[in-house]
């Protein structure tokens, strides 16, 4: 998500921004589902990404562009995250809505379905009803984790609601569900069907939040500034000391510590709109990018962004490289100090 400089041609047309939901999808183990985007993606191409994509009118009416409420979370944000999970990488989210447990569908059946959907043969509601009369898109334990809106210099843009979803605990969990996901740690290849019939073939894999930041900082992988600072807030939770021998009740109060810090700050991150905007370059010609505001389309709202941190980052041939988080007060002082060294 390249980011606004703040000037431009103000005759220039604005792209409307397309409403989208991404989710952060935390494993049994408490490692975050990255999809690895084909070269030939219309966007993110050749990054690294949650699932998710472009709500549809399956998902239910949004309100009109011009309204604020265009942008905020509601239910046809969420039912576009939990179907186009599934679409993209073939984990369903749903649940008996009289039982309560999450549902059940072999491989096959799911494989079926998502071409069936993707394809506009039948809706996703219809198609969880062939499945269980009582099913239902387990909407209601996603948590909103901030909304992004691309920033007006950017010809494609979209207005993206995140949010996180925590797959049950292992004591928790019905094996057969673990037989869905990608294996922990394991690259899968996942064939994402296409309009026209065809498929694409993405990768899909668990890893440590703390690890993909890792593998970005080494070069080894593309990681764009909303889903960099998202992984680097929730590593901050769940890759503590001991992660790989941490029991069941810790990796319960790391997400327990998560959740509230999700719902802390003001505006909580739930409530937090983002359009990145460039702040100042370093001596070093990367970006630093402000997240305190909420965009043009929010103007004028009570909409706010990030205030306190700032992502830092290099802008490479629509590609970025050498991202980071940084506080913003410490990224300001560095630059009055270099400034009273000349």
């Amino acid at each position: 998500m390249p980011p606004s400089k703040g000037t431009g041609d103000k005759k220039r047309q604005i792209a409307v921004p397309r409403p989208s939901s991404s989710v952060i999808l935390v494993s049994p183990k408490n490692e975050i589902l990255l999809l690895h985007r084909v070269q030939t993606s219309s966007s993110f191409a050749s990054a690294h990404v949650f699932p998710g994509g472009n709500l549809s009118k399956q998902d239910g009416p949004c309100p009109p562009p011009e309204d604020f409420k265009h942008h905020d979370d509601a239910p046809p944000y969420r039912r576009a995250a939990i179907r186009e999970l599934f679409e993209e990488s073939g984990i369903l989210l749903a649940k008996n809505s009289k039982s309560g447990e999450l549902l059940f569908v072999d491989e096959a059946a799911r494989e079926k379905g998502r071409r069936l959907i993707h394809q506009n043969q039948m809706t996703f509601d219809e198609w969880l009803k062939q499945q269980d009369a009582n099913a239902e898109p387990d909407i209601g334990q996603l948590i909103p984790f901030t909304h992004w809106v691309t920033p007006p210099n950017v010809p494609k843009r979209y207005t993206t609601q995140m949010y996180l979803y925590f797959m049950p605990l292992p004591v928790n969990l019905d094996e057969k569900l673990l037989s869905k996901l990608p294996k922990e740690g394991e690259r899968e290849e996942i064939q994402v069907p296409t309009s026209d019939g065809g498929v694409e073939v993405t990768e899909a894999q668990f890893l440590p939040a703390s690890e993909w930041l890792s593998r970005s900082q080494k070069g080894e992988i593309i990681l764009f500034p909303p889903q960099y600072l998202l992984l680097h807030l929730v590593s901050g939770f769940l890759d503590q000391d001991s992660r790989s021998s941490a029991s069941i009740e810790q990796m319960e109060k790391r997400r327990a510590a998560l959740v509230e810090f999700v719902h802390s700050g003001s505006p909580p991150w739930t409530d937090m709109f983002i359009s990145p905007k460039v702040l100042k370059m370093t001596d070093d010609g990367r970006s630093v990018l402000a997240l305190n505001e909420p965009g043009p389309e929010l103007k004028g709202s009570d909409r706010q962004g990030e205030s306190e941190r700032v992502v830092v980052v290099r802008f490479q041939k629509g590609s970025v490289r050498e991202v980071s988080v940084r506080w913003k007060k410490d990224i300001m002082t560095e630059g009055r100090e270099s400034s009273s060294h000349l």
